[in-house]
């Protein structure tokens, strides 16, 4: 005999409206929902360091940063000057006294002349771009219509300046202060204050007695000017009140000055002592950052637009990027035909970089080696944003770490690290051992970023 139960159960039926998960058109991306729950998610940090370590290969994978070449010049390109409101213009000045005038998009000669007798020690554009500014070691300053754009047949014509100044001595270099008719040059131990509607020069300063390699003006705060001499001093001047303010001694020569364009008080050094100093104009008794890697003097310097990263070129035939508060190059530019860099520059929008060298060649870097140059859809972009987050977030891991940081080198610029970091290994044991063998107190120990400051005059 059995027995009879009644059994009832609840049953929750799974419903789903198709309106929500279907596309409203064919080509757009389907419906995915996802939960935010961290423990619906359990092996979330593993899968983002997958994703970060995929992300910075492919990365070192389509590193790719040269772009192309200017070649035109018969000698070694000695400074070069981008416009103020164009993005595809640069212009160039060779040690053969010869200025081109290039059309980047184009990689094409717009216009060139024979400008000097000689090398060609600067050129700046006006802060209007109407007019090129040029001087050299034939002891003239030439202002220069900027020429408009030609056709093949009409580049190789003869141009007259628009105006020349003639001073004493041979000039180092010029720049022009923004948003006014002054420019600056550097001659002998004086800097120099010009107008460009008058022959003479309106003032002229002086500290010292050696010779004033190079002259900036600061972009922001423009009646600031700073210089670099011969006796390895750098001054800063207010040309407000026509005194020098600040004078500080380095260990060897400084040989270009770049000032932050979005910070008004740093500017960088490029120093022969293979190393570049970020200072505070408001504080000298220590650098803000020390920034190494060259192994041979740093001749060139320049800030991208953003102020974040500068570009700097050695003798040591190499191109490095920093960031403006690391002290070691995220980058490194080379070619086995390119020789020393003289100029660098950073294209405006700060997505190239600019090398000219005594090969005679113009150089087009992407600032970011592994960037896609293409046009890049709004996914595509936020893609590359998370991937650069991921690496961003695990980069102080060792596999990441190693792979972010590797970089491959020349071979003589491999064996000079080699023996510049023996050499820095032996004069640390050595003081190590002076301070251990001396008085108690006796020899402080000093930070890598006030050493190098020697002196500072008021």
């Amino acid at each position: 005999a059995g027995s009879y139960y009644d059994i009832s159960m609840k049953i929750n039926v799974i419903s789903r409206k198709n309106a929500n998960y279907a596309r409203e058109r064919p080509n757009e991306l389907q419906k995915v929902f996802r939960t935010v729950d961290p423990s619906a998610h359990p092996f979330e940090k593993p899968r983002e360091y997958r994703r970060a370590l995929n992300a910075v290969k492919l990365n070192r994978v389509f590193a790719k940063p040269f772009v192309g070449a200017l070649s035109g010049h018969r000698d070694g390109i000695y400074t070069m000057a981008k416009h103020a409101s164009r993005l595809d213009t640069l212009v160039t000045a060779a040690c053969d006294g010869e200025i081109r005038v290039w059309n980047v998009s184009h990689r094409t000669n717009s216009s060139n002349w024979r400008a000097h007798n000689g090398i060609i020690r600067g050129v700046t554009i006006t802060h209007n771009g109407e007019y090129i500014l040029s001087c050299g070691n034939d002891k003239r300053i030439q202002m220069w219509q900027f020429p408009q754009v030609r056709t093949l047949s009409e580049i190789e014509y003869e141009v007259q300046p628009e105006n020349t100044f003639i001073g004493q001595n041979a000039f180092t270099s010029i720049d022009c202060q923004r948003e006014s008719n002054i420019f600056a040059t550097t001659s002998a131990n004086i800097l120099s204050l010009w107008d460009s509607e008058r022959s003479d020069p309106i003032e002229n300063l002086e500290w010292g007695h050696d010779s004033v390699g190079c002259a900036k003006f600061n972009p922001i705060e423009k009646y600031i000017i700073a210089t670099a001499s011969q006796d390895r001093k750098i001054t800063l001047y207010d040309i407000r009140g026509s005194t020098p303010i600040k004078k500080i001694t380095m260990p060897m020569r400084t040989n270009e000055i770049s000032w932050n364009p979005m910070e008004a008080m740093n500017f960088t050094i490029a120093n022969e002592d293979h190393n570049c100093y970020t200072f505070d104009m408001r504080n000298f008794d220590a650098a803000r950052s020390v920034h190494m890697d060259h192994v041979s003097a740093v001749l060139s310097i320049d800030y991208s637009p953003t102020g974040k990263q500068f570009v700097t070129g050695s003798y040591d035939r190499s191109v490095r990027i920093f960031d403006e508060s690391k002290g070691r190059s995220k980058e490194i530019y080379h070619t086995k035909r390119m020789q020393k860099v003289f100029s660098v520059l950073y294209s405006l929008d700060s997505k190239y970089v600019f090398s000219g060298s005594d090969d005679s060649n113009v150089r087009i870097w992407k600032s970011n080696a592994s960037e896609d140059l293409g046009i890049q859809s709004p996914r595509q972009k936020e893609q590359q944003e998370y991937q650069d987050k991921l690496i961003e977030r695990y980069s102080d891991l060792p596999e990441i770490r190693r792979i972010y940081k590797k970089r491959h080198v020349p071979k003589a610029i491999k064996n000079t690290q080699y023996t510049k970091s023996i050499i820095r290994q032996s004069q640390k044991r050595k003081e190590e051992n002076r301070r251990k063998h001396s008085k108690p107190g006796s020899r402080p120990l000093k930070a890598e970023r006030r050493k190098h400051i020697l002196n500072i005059h008021d």
